[in-house]
């Protein structure tokens, strides 16, 4: 059965990113002129997404509105003759199909996915974190769902990461089978460096089986009092075999204010129409620095 269906978890609450996501989704925040959720969701229409389920939470609305048709602001760029930016507009409200569903309580990201079992189905998924934006010349989820075509089993993203920070991510025990590609012969959840299996962390994109729903409706809550997908996934290696990808491509946390700044600079320097004036700029600021020391 083919991938057709992705789920965005989106109800977190952006604490790293207050005072700003106060009153605004972290999602909406935007990469030089672009939210960080579309990023993710072009990606997924890219690599053959034909549905888009986004679980959101109270003070999201502003998402479901990015991706609506706004007809007064298309009415608007019409009668202005901006036809660029009018086509621009329409093409986010056509992307995909859009579903909502609400995630009541902050639960952890295991309860998130499994929020979204009734619009998903009895299929196999794809869960994508927005907070990763993965720069590729092959989408990162497609590269994913290849190896999914091939095995017809769940598969995860997964990077090399520097062993003073496993305690930031899902870490697999993995058993080589190719330059890229693992077998996961299991998964700890932000272990210590000392306790990590392996440098390979979980990143934010899987493709999942849908047996791993029963597995969160019956997975207790883990670190932090939330439900772990990855405690869920370390229970599905009981029942079938998971994958893991090193996938081609460079990632960037915009979750975290740091990874946040390095995408929109280096997003910026590679826009035909704003990255020669932006690297003049940046060389400008750095030469007086340098003379002033």
């Amino acid at each position: 059965m083919p991938i057709k269906k992705a789920v965005f978890p989106a109800a977190g609450l952006g604490t790293r990113f207050l005072p700003a996501t106060k009153a605004q989704p972290k999602e909406m925040l935007p990469v030089v002129d672009k939210p960080i959720i579309q990023y993710a969701v072009e990606e997924a229409v890219a690599s053959g997404i034909q549905e888009v389920i986004i679980v959101t939470g109270r003070g999201k609305r502003a998402i479901e509105d990015h991706f609506d048709i706004s007809f007064e602001l298309e009415h608007f760029l019409h009668k202005k003759g901006d036809d660029e930016m009018l086509r621009e507009v329409r093409e986010i409200s056509e992307l995909a199909t859009v579903y909502y569903i609400r995630q009541k309580e902050p639960l952890g990201l295991g309860h998130a996915v499994l929020t979204a079992k009734p619009l998903v189905g009895d299929e196999p998924f794809a869960v994508i974190l927005s907070d990763d934006i993965i720069d590729g010349e092959v989408p990162c989820l497609r590269q994913l769902v290849d190896v999914y075509e091939r095995y017809k089993c769940s598969v995860l993203a997964v990077e090399h990461v520097p062993r003073e920070q496993t305690k930031s991510y899902g870490i697999i025990e993995p058993r080589p089978l190719d330059t890229l590609l693992h077998q996961v012969l299991g998964v700890v959840e932000k272990p210590k460096p000392e306790d990590a299996p392996s440098d390979l962390g979980i990143v934010g994109r899987y493709i999942l089986t849908p047996e791993i729903f029963e597995l969160l409706e019956e997975t207790p809550a883990g670190k932090g009092g939330e439900i772990q997908l990855t405690d869920a996934i370390q229970r599905l290696l009981l029942k079938q075999a998971v994958y893991a990808y090193e996938f081609e491509g460079k990632r960037y946390d915009t979750g975290s204010p740091l990874g946040f700044l390095k995408a929109t600079v280096e997003f910026a320097l590679k826009r035909p129409d704003l990255g020669a004036e932006f690297k003049d700029y940046l060389l400008k600021i750095d030469h007086l620095r340098n003379c002033d020391q």
